[in-house]
Order: C-alpha cells, then sequence, then structure tokens
C-alpha cells in the first residue's frame, strides 16, 4: 500500500497533476468538475470558470513562446502576461474591464482547484488592469499636463515618435488607440485644414465613422506631429505590423510609460479629452472634477456632443468618462 507521501509524489511526477490528459483545458475543466462533485461551487459558477479557462487555454497554447502545455507550468508570471494581454484589450476598448477582471480571477479560481499552493495574481494590482467603473470618480491622470508631457518626452527621448504621435492623437482628439493607430493622419491634417475637422473611419467601434470637430491649437499641432511620424507609411502603426502584433508589442509599451507618468493608460487619454471637451462646451469643470453637475441642461447637451465625438451611440457610457448625473 502506498504512503500518502508517496501518493503525492506519484501525481507531481504525473502529466497535469495527475490527470493525465494532453489537453490542458480538459485537465483544468476535470479539476472543476470534481470541485462541482464536492459541491465547493454551483453549476453556474462551474460553467463560467470552465468558460474561462477554455479562452485561457488558448492564449496560452498560442501566445506564449513555444506554447504551455502542461498544467505544472502555469506559473503567475504566465497569468500575469494574459492579464497584460487583456489590459491591451481593454486599452482598444474590445472588452471591458470588469469582463477582463473575471477572466484573470476565474484563472486564480481554477488553479486553486489543483494540487498546488497557488497564490492569487492581483487583475489590478499585478496586471494594471483599469478598475471596473461604470461612473468615473477620478480625475483622468492625464489631465495633469505635466505628467501627460513627461511621457510624451520619454517616448521621444526613447526613439519613439510614433509613440509620442498616438498618444497626442489620443489626449487632443480623444482618439481609442487602434483608431490612432490605423489614422492616415497626413489625410486627416488636410482635411483639418480644408473643412476644420477630421472624419474617422477606421478601427471605430461598430466600423461607425463620425466625425471630430477642430476647436483647439493643440489638435492641430498634435495632428502636423503626427503627419510627421508617418512619413510614407499609410498610417501610424509600422508598416510589417499586422493589429495584434502591434497591440501586443509596441502600444503596450506605450501604455505602460503613459501608466508610470500618469497613472492611466491610453483610454485615460481619451477621458482627459472628454473632461475638456465637457469644460469648454459648458463654461464648468467635469462632475469628476467638480464632484457634481452646475447646469443639468448644459450638462445633457454636452454628454450628447462629447457621446458623437467618443463614437458611442449612448450618453450613460459617458459617464465612465466626465462622472456621472446624480
Amino acid at each position: 500500500m502506498l504512503s500518502i507521501s508517496h501518493l503525492f509524489m506519484r501525481i507531481y511526477m504525473s502529466r497535469n497533476y495527475g490527470i493525465g490528459h494532453r489537453d490542458i483545458y480538459i485537465a483544468g475543466k476535470a479539476f472543476l468538475k470534481q470541485s462541482f462533485k464536492n459541491k465547493d461551487i454551483g453549476a453556474t459558477s462551474f460553467g463560467d470558470l470552465a468558460q474561462r479557462w477554455s479562452r485561457f487555454s488558448r492564449y496560452i497554447k498560442y501566445h506564449t513562446e513555444n506554447g504551455i502545455g502542461r498544467l505544472e507550468r502555469i506559473t503567475r508570471e504566465s497569468v500575469i502576461e494574459y492579464g497584460k494581454y487583456l489590459a491591451d484589450k481593454v486599452d482598444a476598448e474590445e472588452i471591458s474591464a470588469g469582463y477582463a477582471q473575471n477572466l484573470v480571477s476565474a484563472i486564480n479560481s481554477v488553479m486553486k482547484t489543483m494540487p498546488t499552493d497557488w497564490k492569487s495574481v492581483g487583475p489590478v494590482r499585478d496586471c494594471h488592469l483599469p478598475k471596473r467603473s461604470n461612473v468615473r470618480t477620478e480625475i483622468p491622470g492625464s489631465m495633469d499636463r505635466l505628467a501627460y508631457e513627461n511621457a510624451r518626452a520619454v517616448l521621444r527621448q526613447s526613439g519613439d515618435p510614433t509613440g509620442e504621435a498616438l498618444i497626442g492623437l489620443a489626449r487632443e482628439l480623444g482618439l481609442r488607440s487602434k483608431e490612432a493607430s490605423l489614422l492616415d493622419v497626413r489625410k486627416s491634417l488636410a482635411e483639418a485644414e480644408r473643412t476644420g475637422a477630421v472624419t474617422v473611419t477606421l478601427g471605430t467601434k461598430g466600423g461607425r465613422l463620425r466625425e471630430i470637430p477642430m476647436t483647439t491649437a493643440k489638435q492641430m499641432e498634435a495632428l502636423r506631429d503626427a503627419s510627421a511620424a508617418q512619413g510614407n507609411r499609410r498610417s501610424l502603426m509600422p508598416t510589417e505590423a499586422t493589429w495584434k502584433t502591434w497591440r501586443e508589442g509596441g502600444l503596450r509599451s506605450i501604455r505602460e510609460t503613459m501608466q508610470q507618468h500618469t497613472g492611466g493608460g491610453l483610454h485615460d487619454l481619451r477621458a482627459a479629452y472628454a473632461c475638456e471637451r465637457y469644460k469648454a462646451l459648458t463654461g464648468h469643470d467635469a462632475p469628476v472634477i467638480a464632484g457634481g453637475i452646475v447646469d443639468r441642461t448644459a450638462d445633457l447637451a454636452a454628454r450628447q456632443q462629447i457621446a458623437r465625438e467618443l463614437g458611442h451611440g449612448r450618453i450613460d457610457v459617458v459617464s465612465s468618462y466626465i462622472g456621472g448625473r446624480s
């Protein structure tokens, strides 16, 4: 008869903590099933965790060097890297911060069902995911022009004019990172000089084109800087890059530089744009800065305009940029 120590030794020496199956999704799901049978989790939790584990399994198989094919090789570092990959998607507004946090938390839950001393990964603390909130309660870090300019200077000094140009477009025109990356800035600059507005067509949410009015000198300056950085390329994104490689490479580096200096990523730049537009349209600071609404009629009109400029179909989304209406 095997002793307990020998039994555990055999478990650790076998593939996927004793499950034996070569597929880590199926192996991880087997541990979840056992937790369900033990009534440690309910049917809904089992379904949600299995779905989120499936997504993580695909990620580590295809997005990590040489692919991770065994549960024993999953480390906190590999989950943190997954969280950063999700943070890239959040910044590009491809998924919400809340959903991204749920995805990371699910990996912690699944890993804790296995015979390992798993130390949880913090979605915000370790992966730098934004806090989940439908109503902004913190002033955008890039409202601090000095901190924002410091981030630009770092990118400039590190030989990254594309990064400097991209954050300028996000800050001054309120563009999403994908919109700024795919924008043919030379054409947009010519359009702005001719019509006083820029039409955004590529990288928009739902393929909805929109028009952004040029109302400040800083906007034209950002377009001129970005046009120079673009050079002969078709857009700011490097010619040899795909959106996926750019988002997970150069764009991530730009976002991390922003976080170091302003405390917020690229999405935070859009929030700063929205707050400044709110003041220009109403004559009052945004609710997140002022602590409330001064003129509710002007507030509603401003939210409708800002929603259009940011590319959102509903004004309630604007609360995540400038603060709520209550």
